[in-house]
């Protein structure tokens, strides 16, 4: 992380108690190289881990690690605390502190902290696999998502229990990029982003369609990352079952030509266009007013052409900055390229699709291919992806405004 890049931010970092407490040491070091000024608070099982001097030596200011310590909280010290803090960091977030501030609790000064503080919240979970993918341990943490917490990791790999999976804190220097932009936000600020996410379904009859298995999940981590740094983001969702993100804008749709026709009524307005539905590519020719019976043979369905929503967005000649997804069971670059350069797109999210990757999961894996460029995403939650999109998107958007480039 470049030094400075975190100037005078004052950062709270709270220390919850586990094995991954020792890391936390490290990300203070980086914190304060990156240049923001840290204050430790810790739990008091992270004082089992990890001495509390360890941290003042390393931030170079008093550590706080009991709410009834009568010196500091003769001033009622865990306000002045709470008014101090920027950001409000902890990491590692143990599954117990996920579900106390889930709940609203103040048993502690950490927990105390969080409630009493107006400073954004950043949250570093780490914890056993089998913890991290309890159904108690989502829900406490898309609680705290949808009142705003960031959600930051965990990593997927081997864990001091000998298990290997999702739980990992992540590493430090990763959490001081991630706050970096964070503490960055606003990058987006007037910026009008339209994202399409989704499937779309096209009728065969009054009873049945044709559609297929996205689930939404991505284009909804997307238009809430953007949002989150500033944008102003218009959502057309085909149907799913996902809660719209606060601060989006959304309009729902059903079959490729609706869809088509709500993105071309936006495009107008955009600045940046994210095409991440599934849109089908065919239709049925023609949608049967009555419900098809069996007739004891084979049934045949005529099937025509959708139209080519994110190819028409980049065909304008008034266009926005023009992202498109590209879901691939085999050949995954070379069939990503190939459509990057066809469509004329800007960006492309490449992602392979199978039984445990693409449609229906938590989490994926993607490859931003773009021209003369390529990243490579490791598989992470899709709301970790959408934010190193947007982060991708940034960076390509503003070389071409320096050259004025469409």
């Amino acid at each position: 992380m470049t030094q400075g890049a975190l100037k005078d931010l004052r950062v709270l970092l709270g220390v919850s108690g586990g094995i991954a407490a020792y890391k936390a040491a490290e990300l203070t070091r980086q914190l304060r190289h990156a240049g923001a000024v840290v204050r430790v608070v810790m739990t008091g099982n992270a004082a089992r881990f990890v001495a509390p001097l360890t941290f003042q030596a390393l931030s170079g200011e008093p550590v706080r690690t009991d709410l009834w310590d009568t010196a500091a909280e003769g001033a009622m010290g865990h306000i002045e605390l709470a008014h101090w803090a920027q950001r409000i960091v902890i990491a590692p977030a143990s599954a117990d502190v996920l579900a106390r501030l889930a709940q609203g609790r103040a048993d502690d000064l950490l927990t105390t902290l969080c409630l009493a503080s107006a400073a954004p919240l950043a949250l570093a979970p780490a914890m056993n696999r089998q913890m991290w993918a309890h159904a108690a341990t989502q829900a406490n943490v898309a609680t705290l998502r949808a009142r705003g917490a960031n959600i930051l990791g965990p990593e997927v790999g081997d864990q001091a229990c000998g298990d290997v999976g999702p739980g990992r804190l992540r590493e430090p220097a990763q959490l001081v990029a991630d706050l970096a932009i964070l503490h960055g936000r606003w990058a987006l600020a007037g910026v009008r982003v339209l994202v399409s996410a989704g499937p779309t379904f096209e009728d065969i009859d009054p009873v049945r369609f044709i559609g297929n298995r996205s689930s939404g999940r991505m284009g909804f981590a997307i238009a809430q990352a953007a949002v989150e740094r500033g944008a102003a983001v218009h959502l057309v969702a085909g149907p799913v079952h996902l809660s719209t993100p606060v601060g989006v804008m959304r309009e729902d749709v059903r079959s490729a030509r609706q869809m088509r026709d709500a993105v071309m009524r936006q495009v107008p307005d955009c600045d940046i266009f994210i095409a991440a539905a599934a849109v089908g590519d065919y239709r049925p020719a023609e949608i049967v007013p009555h419900k098809l019976k069996k007739s004891g043979g084979a049934l045949r369905l005529d099937l025509t052409e959708n139209p080519d929503i994110v190819a028409g967005v980049a065909a304008l000649k008034k266009r926005p900055f023009v992202v498109g997804f590209a879901a691939e069971t085999e050949n995954l670059e070379r069939h990503a390229r190939a459509k990057l350069t066809r469509k004329g797109l800007d960006l492309i999210a490449a992602n392979a699709v199978g039984a445990d990757t693409g449609f229906e999961t938590a989490d994926n894996v993607l490859t931003l291919l773009w021209p003369g460029g390529k990243q490579v995403l490791p598989r992470a939650a899709k709301s970790d992806l959408a934010h190193a999109l947007i982060e991708r998107i940034i960076k390509l958007r503003g070389k071409r405004v320096r050259t004025g480039k469409r």
